[in-house]
């Protein structure tokens, strides 16, 4: 958790995009040990430790120790509310493209 014992605001997690790309590795596998994570970055294994604890402190991502290994895994639950977020704006935009279609007929000859 972040300084304050407070999670870490899930928007503010996914906004890097290294971070996003951390995401969609670890949606395509089980788990995945922190060196196999770093050679997908042309980055040091610290900064991507850091990008990952920031994922860790909203709930995004989940560790273990397997012996001297760190293994890490997607915990997509807290997408959850990104993704409520996004559909409520999902109405106005398919309001928009109805009004856009009828706009778009009514020109046509």
């Amino acid at each position: 958790m972040s300084e304050n014992n407070q999670p870490r605001d899930i928007y503010d997690a996914v906004a890097d995009p290294t971070r996003r790309k951390l995401l969609s590795l670890l949606a395509d596998v089980e788990e995945m040990p922190l060196h196999e994570l770093t050679v997908q970055f042309q980055m040091g294994r610290t900064a991507v430790s850091k990008h990952l604890a920031i994922l860790k402190d909203a709930g995004l991502v989940i560790d273990r120790k397997v012996g001297r290994e760190t293994r890490y895994r997607l915990n997509a639950a807290p997408l959850r509310e990104i993704q409520d977020w996004v559909s409520f704006y999902e109405k106005f935009w398919n309001r928009n493209f109805v009004r856009l279609k009828q706009l778009l007929q009514e020109e046509q000859p």
